[in-house]
C-alpha cells in the first residue's frame, strides 16, 4: 500500500507540473516552425480544452499550443490525484448491521475499520459548465480491524479461521481493489470565493488486486500473509459524493457479496462512508 501511495503522489506531482506548464504556455500561442503544412493533428489535455496542434509536411514541422475555454463539449484525458476517500467501512449481513452467528469471527472494531481510496487516471467529457461525465481509475482498500485473536487461513476451500492463544495488538484483514467508477458530476456556478458545490453519482466496479492478513504480537512480531481469501474477484455497486470547494462527503455500497465460493458468508456486503478530498 505504501508503494502505491508513493506512486500516486509522484503521478500527482507530474500531472500538476504538466498542467502548470500547459496553462503558462496556453496564455500565449507559442510556435516553433521549421516550415508549414496543411495537415493537422490535435491532442487534447485538461478540462479547459488545451490543445497541441501539430502541422507536418514532408520536410516541415510546426507545433503550437492553443486554448479554447468557451465551446462545449470538451474532452479530457490524463493523470490525476483526486477523489481521495478516507472513511469508515461497515459490514452489512443480509440487511443487518449485526453480524450473524456464522460471521461472528469477523467481529470488528468499528472506529478502526476503514476505507481508503483515490483516483490516478481519468478521461471524460464536459458537456456544459455545470455537467461532466468521466471514467476514472484508481485504488481502494477496505481495512477490517478484527476484535478476536484469530487468523484467517489462506488457501482454504471456504473462508476459514483458526483461534489463536496469542494477544494480537493488531489483527487486520484487508482487501485492495482497482476501482473503476463512472461519474456524473453536477456542479454549481462559482461563488464570490471561486468555489462550487458538487454532486457526483454513478456506478463503481472493482477488480481484486490482493487480500491480506496483517498481525502484530509480542510472540511473532509483525506478520503479513497475502491471499485472495475468497474476496470477490469483481465487485460492483454505486457511490455518491457531495461537497463544496475541494472537499465533501462520500458513500459507497457494493451490491454483490464481499466473498465468493464461501456459502456461510452469502449476503455479507460492504458499505463505506466518510470524507472525500479533491473533486
Amino acid at each position: 500500500m505504501k508503494r502505491l501511495l508513493l506512486t500516486a503522489i509522484i503521478c500527482a506531482a507530474a500531472s500538476t507540473l504538466f498542467a502548470q506548464n500547459t496553462k503558462t504556455d496556453s496564455t500565449k500561442t507559442s510556435t516553433d516552425t521549421v516550415k508549414a503544412k496543411k495537415d493537422k493533428l490535435k491532442l487534447g489535455f485538461g478540462e479547459e480544452g488545451t490543445e497541441f496542434e501539430i502541422n507536418t509536411d514532408k520536410d516541415a514541422l510546426r507545433i503550437k499550443s492553443v486554448q479554447h475555454t468557451t465551446s462545449y463539449p470538451k474532452a479530457s484525458i490524463g493523470l490525476t490525484f483526486s477523489r481521495f476517500d478516507l472513511g469508515l467501512a461497515t459490514l452489512i449481513d443480509n440487511g443487518s448491521f449485526t453480524l450473524s452467528p456464522k460471521n461472528q469471527f469477523l467481529n470488528y472494531r468499528s472506529w478502526k475499520t476503514s476505507n481508503v481510496g483515490f483516483d490516478v487516471f481519468q478521461m471524460g467529457v464536459r458537456f456544459s459548465d455545470a455537467f461532466k461525465v468521466y471514467l476514472s481509475g484508481g485504488f481502494d482498500w477496505t481495512l477490517i480491524r478484527l476484535r478476536q485473536n484469530i487468523t484467517i487461513l489462506p488457501d482454504q476451500p471456504v473462508l476459514t479461521y483458526r483461534q489463536d492463544n496469542i494477544d494480537y495488538s493488531k489483527n487486520r484483514f484487508s482487501s485492495s481493489y482497482l476501482r473503476i467508477p463512472l461519474s456524473f458530476d453536477f456542479r454549481s456556478k462559482e461563488d464570490e470565493k471561486g468555489n462550487r458545490f458538487h454532486f457526483v453519482i454513478g456506478p463503481d466496479a472493482g477488480l481484486l488486486l490482493d487480500g491480506m492478513v496483517k498481525q502484530i504480537s509480542q510472540e511473532h512480531g509483525k506478520q503479513k500473509i497475502d491471499d485472495d481469501y475468497h474476496f470477490a474477484k469483481v465487485r460492483y455497486g454505486g457511490f455518491m459524493r457531495v461537497g463544496y470547494g475541494g472537499w465533501g462527503l462520500f458513500a459507497k455500497y457494493y451490491v454483490n457479496d464481499m466473498f465468493e465460493n464461501s456459502p456461510d458468508q452469502a449476503g455479507l456486503k460492504n458499505f463505506s462512508f466518510g470524507f472525500t478530498f479533491g473533486f
